[in-house]
């Protein structure tokens, strides 16, 4: 095939690390024998990956704050465990070190194939305690649709997160080195979500502790816990059962993501206001003091929420240098990709007016206001889905493959394209050290004492 990018064919029947991967031969592009502008991956190259993301979930800080109780509620410990997940794997690409699809508080609204990791504790988070403990939930917006879009991972990247999503039963790669092997407990389905009693960051006993209660707001609390398990477990069975390759099968998977968590928010705003309007105004203000003394805990710093449009990060830049470059739109298709570019800027300028509200003072106003933003963010990838369909179902294979590896190339994926072709300078093959960049998330874990 002949691409002004390198593009190249393969046969996924030929190759076993495709046809033993079911995340990979479901995939239409890698079905018709193109894999995102490049080779496709190897067995060995999914070794490498697969043990890559697992030394990441089994290191010493990750399993010390998912073992730790109540660990993951301190929003700082999600954000480094997401960025030691998200640059496993990744990391072995990127040739530049711009973590391009980074949240301003350094969470990661991608971690390979899961949108929203720890979505639940964000949510809660915010509603219980506000933005000043937990300023994550709104860090996600138009940047994430965009990563969406180009997902800032190619083939390579990904194959090394398939055997971690939930319901893998297959036996996890072997990894080389001096590192331990994974912990079979460490998975993908831990970002997820839970379905556990002690959930995300609603501590029931130390709510029933500060207000004492009496018998109807016990009860009360009692139906919002329930409620609380029931939104988790539905966020979590919305995780992805394989890995989404192409842009229609990312905002597929993250449309679906956002809808589970706005069911959440709708199963769990009649048992709040229910239990939040039996309390008395002493009550209400011993929830207030909970919330003052969780933001004590956390050093997690905010950006001012008076200006809609400061408060929300620069939206990168349209890549029409580079979709035309490689993909090539014809005439036709370009009226299509028009569209698509439309639509985009469209839901860009929806989430701009969905602001983080300044008045949301009570967890059931902060919780009205979750729900508010994530209606935004579905009706934002309701505008964007049938035009991306549109404008993909028009394209080529070949093409396909080009638009899926316009991502991977702000990290790296054009050098990764050349090497297909041999155009690559030679690697020192001796290097043993393949992230670049800072150690984000191992600084952050040091600073917590994990």
């Amino acid at each position: 095939m002949g691409r002004g990018g390198g593009a190249r064919q393969f046969h996924a029947t030929r190759n076993p690390a495709i046809t033993h991967n079911p995340a990979m031969t479901r995939n239409p592009a890698v079905a018709h024998g193109v894999a995102a502008g490049r080779h496709a991956p190897s067995a060995a190259a999914m070794r490498r990956n697969a043990g890559a993301v697992g030394r990441s979930l089994s290191s010493r800080p990750v399993t010390a704050a998912l073992h730790r109780p109540g660990g993951l509620r301190n929003p700082m410990a999600r954000a480094a465990i997401m960025t030691a997940a998200a640059g496993a794997a990744w990391g072995y690409h990127n040739r530049n070190g711009d973590w391009w699809w980074r949240h301003p508080h350094g969470g990661f609204g991608w971690v390979g194939p899961v949108f929203w990791p720890y979505a639940y504790y964000d949510l809660y988070d915010y509603a219980w305690w506000g933005d000043d403990y937990d300023p994550y939930f709104w860090d996600y917006g138009y940047n994430d649709i965009y990563a969406g879009l180009f997902g800032p991972y190619d083939y390579d990247a990904l194959s090394g997160y398939a055997d971690y999503l939930p319901g893998r039963a297959g036996p996890r790669p072997p990894v080389t080195g001096r590192s331990r092997a994974p912990d079979p407990a460490a998975t993908l389905a831990d970002m997820c979500g839970s379905d556990r009693s002690d959930i995300a960051g609603f501590p029931i006993e130390q709510f029933r502790s500060a207000i004492q209660p009496n018998a109807e707001q016990s009860a009360a609390l009692d139906e919002l816990a329930a409620a609380s398990q029931k939104a988790s477990q539905s966020i979590l069975n919305s995780c992805p059962k394989d890995v989404p390759l192409t842009a229609p099968s990312r905002l597929a998977s993250m449309q679906q993501r956002l809808q589970a968590m706005r069911d959440a928010v709708g199963i769990l705003q009649p048992a709040l206001e229910k239990f939040y309007g039996l309390l008395s105004d002493d009550q209400k203000a011993k929830v207030t003091a909970l919330a003052a003394d969780r933001r004590r805990t956390t050093r997690a710093a905010t950006a001012d929420n008076g200006n809609c449009n400061a408060a929300q990060p620069a939206a990168i830049a349209w890549p029409g240098d580079v979709i035309d470059r490689d993909v090539k739109p014809t005439d036709a298709q370009r009226a299509s990709l028009d569209a698509l570019r439309d639509a985009a800027t469209k839901a860009e300028d929806t989430l701009k007016s969905s602001c983080r509200p300044t008045g949301a003072r009570t967890p059931p106003a902060r919780l009205a206001a979750v729900g508010a933003r994530l209606d935004s963010l579905l009706q934002a990838i309701g505008t964007v889905r049938p035009a991306l369909d549109t404008f993909y179902n028009s394209l080529s294979d070949e093409q396909k493959a080009a638009f899926d590896a316009v991502g991977p190339e702000r990290d790296g994926g054009q050098s990764a394209m050349a090497a297909a072709t041999g155009d690559e300078p030679p690697r020192n093959r001796h290097r043993r050290h393949y992230h670049r960049g800072p150690n984000i998330g191992g600084m952050i874990f040091r600073m917590m004492g994990l």
